[in-house]
């Protein structure tokens, strides 16, 4: 599956092991074996890195994604919040589907029926 990239979709996902290895006592991140478990509604907070025109470098955002579903390479998610540096757009706003990794999860909760509902839906976006 295609992976988020800055040039192709305007925004990435920053890899959240690497950036407990570099903060190893200030970024915390949940145990591999728990990012590797969620289940549809879950929450996982990723971090986000967006272009924006009128900056030279990205915006970094930690946002929460629900799971939808589990794929070979870790998840399909859908974005729960909308990102405060850019304006309200097609392409990266709240019901946007999203693949992401284990290696990108930076915190999770646990499921809610408002979640589940939530993630039974198709997504405002779906994933190319």
């Amino acid at each position: 599956m295609r992976k988020p990239s800055l040039e192709t979709d305007g925004w990435q996902l920053e890899d959240g092991e690497e950036l407990h290895a570099q903060y190893p006592t200030t970024f915390l991140i949940p145990h591999l074996d728990v990012r590797r478990i969620l289940q549809t509604g879950d929450f996982a907070k990723l971090v986000l890195s967006i272009g924006v025109e009128a900056a030279s470098e990205p915006k970094f955002e930690r946002m929460w994604v629900i799971v939808r579903e589990r794929i070979p390479e870790g998840y399909l998610g859908i974005l729960d919040n909308n990102p405060t540096c850019i304006e309200e757009n097609e392409e990266l706003w709240r019901g946007t589907e999203l693949p992401f990794e284990p290696k990108h999860i930076i915190a999770v909760e646990h499921a809610s029926a408002a979640s589940i509902a939530i993630a039974a839906q198709r997504p405002a976006r779906p994933w190319s």
